[in-house]
């Protein structure tokens, strides 16, 4: 059974611990805990649940188990997450204690009780005691507790796609104009003067020369030109989500009316 009495490492070890079903089912970690107003004693958690863990469900301690940082409560996960939705950000009045129990069919502490009518009555003057009256018998057998859904939307991250970069090679044909030289034979004449050279015979002489010519040659070298990488931005847009959501309504039904003969009216 849960202990109440609490030192502040205890306590501190309740505020992350996880809180599991009557079946074992993971409900969630705690979010808040609430003290007794009455004797400081821890008497309800909050529980993150809902879409992306909005909502925060409350769970009373009456009846829980904590071991090794995991507390056990005697509730459906479903059960709790159709708690009475309550703002966990405020002290809880009497009246929304009061539908908590309710809710969950506990009864409060007589302390608990004791510390709601004097909330109750605190600054209301002479008739406080009758407005009191009042609110208990709006908490019996006589009353409804009227219940809607609310829309809460927030976000979540998901991966829409995945982008690869990646290289290919292509070809193309590229045409370089290159100035090139070459050599041609043309016969040239020059006159002797007498003497200059001696008397031969007629005859068949060969001489030859040698020509050169420049060619073309090519070769090819990689270079590195520029490093491509991929980046990402993020884009505001405006995104609108439609749900339905349901409520409930409260009408009077009439009964036939009965005089003292015990004979109907309508």
């Amino acid at each position: 059974m849960f202990d109440r009495t609490m030192t502040q490492d205890q306590l501190a070890e309740l505020h992350h611990a996880h809180v599991v079903a009557e079946d074992g089912e993971k409900i969630g970690d705690v979010g808040q805990v609430y003290l007794d107003d009455h004797d400081d004693r821890p008497t309800w958690v909050t529980v993150k649940t809902g879409w992306f863990g909005m909502k925060e469900s409350f769970i009373p301690l009456d009846g829980a188990s904590m071991s090794d940082s995991q507390v056990r409560v005697p509730f459906t996960k479903d059960h709790v997450k159709g708690a009475p939705s309550i703002d966990a950000d405020h002290h809880i009045t009497p009246e929304e204690e009061e539908e908590l129990y309710r809710y969950y069919h506990r009864a409060p502490a007589g302390e608990a009780r004791a510390e709601q009518a004097e909330y109750a009555n605190h600054g209301r003057g002479h008739d406080a005691g009758a407005d009191h009256v009042a609110t208990a018998e709006m908490a019996g057998a006589d009353s409804v507790v009227r219940h809607e859904e609310e829309l809460r939307v927030g976000t979540e991250r998901v991966a829409t796609g995945r982008v690869r970069l990646r290289k290919y090679v292509v070809t193309e044909e590229k045409t370089v104009t290159v100035p090139v030289q070459r050599e041609e034979v043309r016969l040239e004449t020059e006159p002797i003067q007498p003497g200059e050279v001696d008397a031969g015979v007629i005859g068949e002489d060969e001489v030859s020369v040698t020509l050169y010519e420049e060619r073309p040659v090519v070769e090819k070298t990689v270079v590195a030109k520029e490093r491509v990488g991929l980046g990402k931005e993020t884009l505001a847009e405006q995104s609108q989500v439609t749900e339905t959501v349901a409520k409930e309504q409260v009408s009077v039904d009439h009964d036939d009316a009965v005089d003292r003969d015990g004979h109907a009216h309508r």
